[in-house]
């Protein structure tokens, strides 16, 4: 009886230690995940403390994690002219929504295509993707193409067309879509789908974690663009926000720049590091809203992406 009653509580016995050591695990992790987002956090309230600090108690006190001087200044100054403000804000949107939908869809389905193991000359089409990773023309080339061949220049277009597709995000796209069942395309053309049916009705509903993965990075890309702008835009109307800032801001610069050459005094409370603090809340404000709604598929798709390879 008693031999019995040990061999029935040995598993118990054995479960106890396995039990804390994946207590004690999960402890270390919560831990040291609670650290690094604190390291995280930080940066950004010392960017918004200092955006609403006055100038003068930036200087001399240096960054603060809560404004000793309480100001607004730099906000103010932003805002001035709120019209000028809110243009730049619908190209940026505008811009970011028109090329992540288009360049998405455009990416998914080229990856898609060269998935697939039927199709005899993938191997040939994916070498030259990544020849394009490895050579380039070159600066001038690519200028003169899009302002003399193209004609893009002070539109839209151009600030779309060249950062529609991403040789990396193809690779990271196919390799995600490398994972999902040959017997999943093979039932539906036995119903008679065809391959534009296939891809929109099964490969992008099971995509969903590489698309809002990808999806994420190309909207951040063109939501912090500006070298586009600053070579081919000089119409105001068409500056998108990151340009229409780093304008101001250089603006700012060069108008102290020029009072000191000139020995004239230089007001020190002009809010030039707060005005820089101010202009990343702004910058990156809105596009932090995107992420709670594609955390749950970020990970995952992340992570299906580079274990592939």
């Amino acid at each position: 009886m008693s031999s019995t009653t040990a061999n029935i509580k040995s598993p118990e016995v054995r479960r106890k230690p396995e039990g804390r050591d994946k207590m004690l695990l999960s402890i270390i992790g919560y831990v040291t995940l609670t650290v690094l987002a604190i390291f995280c956090i930080f940066p950004f309230i010392l960017v918004i403390s200092s955006s609403l600090s006055e100038e003068s108690a930036i200087i001399e006190k240096g960054f603060q994690i809560f404004p000793t001087a309480f100001s607004t200044e730099a906000y103010s100054l932003l805002f001035k002219y709120p019209a000028e403000m809110l243009r730049a804000y619908g190209v940026t949107i505008s811009v970011t929504a028109i090329g992540t939908i288009v360049g998405l869809f455009l990416t998914s389905m080229t990856a898609y295509v060269l998935s697939r193991r039927d199709f005899k000359w993938r191997s040939r089409f994916s070498f030259f993707f990544f020849f394009t990773t490895l050579f380039s023309g070159g600066l001038v080339p690519w200028y003169l193409m899009i302002i003399n061949y193209l004609h893009l220049k002070d539109t839209l277009l151009v600030l779309i067309l060249p950062m529609m597709m991403n040789v990396f995000y193809i690779i990271v796209m196919k390799s995600f879509m490398s994972s999902i069942p040959d017997a999943i395309t093979e039932s539906a053309k036995i119903d008679g789908a065809g391959d534009f049916r296939i891809f929109m009705q099964l490969i992008v509903p099971l995509s969903k974690p590489a698309l809002a993965t990808i999806g994420l990075f190309i909207a951040l890309a063109y939501w912090n663009d500006w070298y586009n702008a600053l070579l081919f835009i000089s119409k105001s109307e068409l500056m998108p926000l990151q340009y229409y800032l780093y304008k101001m801001l250089g603006n700012m610069d060069g108008m102290r720049k020029a009072m000191m050459a000139s020995g004239a005094v230089v007001n020190t409370d002009l809010p030039t590091e707060s005005l820089k603090m101010a202009m990343t809340i702004v910058a990156t404000g809105p596009i932090l809203l995107a992420y709670p709604f594609i955390q749950k598929y970020f990970v995952t798709g992340l992570t299906i992406g580079a274990v592939k390879g």
